[in-house]
């Protein structure tokens, strides 16, 4: 059997195990009492999902648009986001995974080593992540929003390098693809994306950018498995909204993979870009205000 097959074959069985796990945990909880909320999806969360994955499938990213109109239209709380987009988007990322890691090259060492970092960055962070209180998730999220979006403007402005042609890397730059993967991984347990970091890094290594596409998404598919199982067992996300995530992706990335395919989306970038700054400010001016109504709290109780 190919490797790639192996890899493929692996990514399908880890998302299975992952759904029955999320199912088998869910039940215990609310067989328990810990858990009361109504099954079913949050129907707004169904119209997010196809749009955020759409244009994820064309390289835009999912995790910084989701996020700003989970707060737009107010549908899941902040200290709650991480967790949600996390365990919801499992299956779409794995639909992208499994599309991208058939039809675009890259060598498999390389594909393997960033993967596999990325998923431990992932079971590392997401420890962290899910036990911590409203604010610092909301102070998180903010500086990671904001760093997204300049990453986007990086892209949008032609600053970094030229694009290279390897579909590989080994030695010294492998090792230092590990050990941003883990980091990038960590970091995306908090609710930044994986996918704009990835095509820098992949980038200053000498890549052709397009092997950036099996790369991330074949990331993403193993990490966000291995690092939503904690907040699952955390309960540190929306149940509800997470289903409706999980079941609006999966056709719209069959539709950007092999029916748009590709489209002219600078505008979209600069639209994105304005929304996600937009976004953070809100978020850290809500720590911002929280943290003063604590403090007028503990001051009047003095």
């Amino acid at each position: 059997m190919a490797p790639k097959t192996i890899l493929l074959s692996g990514m399908i069985v880890i998302a299975m195990v992952y759904l029955a796990s999320w199912y088998t945990t869910v039940n215990r909880q609310r067989a328990s009492g810990a858990d009361t909320t109504p099954l079913g999806p949050e129907p707004r969360t169904l119209g997010i999902s196809f749009i955020a994955n759409f244009f994820d499938t064309l390289g835009i990213g999912s995790y910084a648009t989701t996020t700003s109109m989970f707060r737009f239209w107010n549908v899941v709380r902040d200290e709650k986001i991480p967790g949600t987009l996390n365990v919801g988007y499992v299956v779409p990322t794995t639909v992208q995974a499994v599309i991208y890691i058939t039809i675009v090259e890259v060598e498999f060492v390389t594909l393997v080593a960033i993967i596999a970092a990325a998923a431990a960055g992932a079971w590392l962070g997401a420890g962290v992540v899910a036990s911590l209180p409203r604010r610092q998730v909301q102070i998180g999220m903010g500086c990671a929003l904001i760093g997204a979006a300049t990453l986007m403007l990086f892209s949008l402005t032609g600053i970094g390098p030229a694009p290279g042609v390897a579909l590989g890397v080994a030695g010294a730059k492998l090792g230092i693809a590990i050990v941003i993967s883990a980091f990038l991984g960590a970091l995306m347990m908090l609710g930044i994306g994986y996918y704009a970091p990835c095509l820098i890094m992949i980038s200053l290594l000498g890549m052709n950018p397009t092997a950036a596409f099996p790369i991330m998404m074949g990331a993403c598919a193993f990490l966000m498995p291995v690092g939503s199982l904690q907040f699952i067992r955390k309960q540190s996300y929306d149940l509800r909204a997470a289903i409706g995530l999980m079941i609006g992706g999966p056709l719209a990335v069959v539709i950007a993979a092999f029916i748009v395919k590709s489209l002219p989306l600078d505008y979209v970038r600069w639209g994105v870009v304005v929304v996600v700054i937009y976004t953070a400010v809100g978020m850290l001016r809500t720590a911002a205000a929280e943290r003063a109504i604590k403090s007028a709290q503990v001051h009047r109780r003095n």
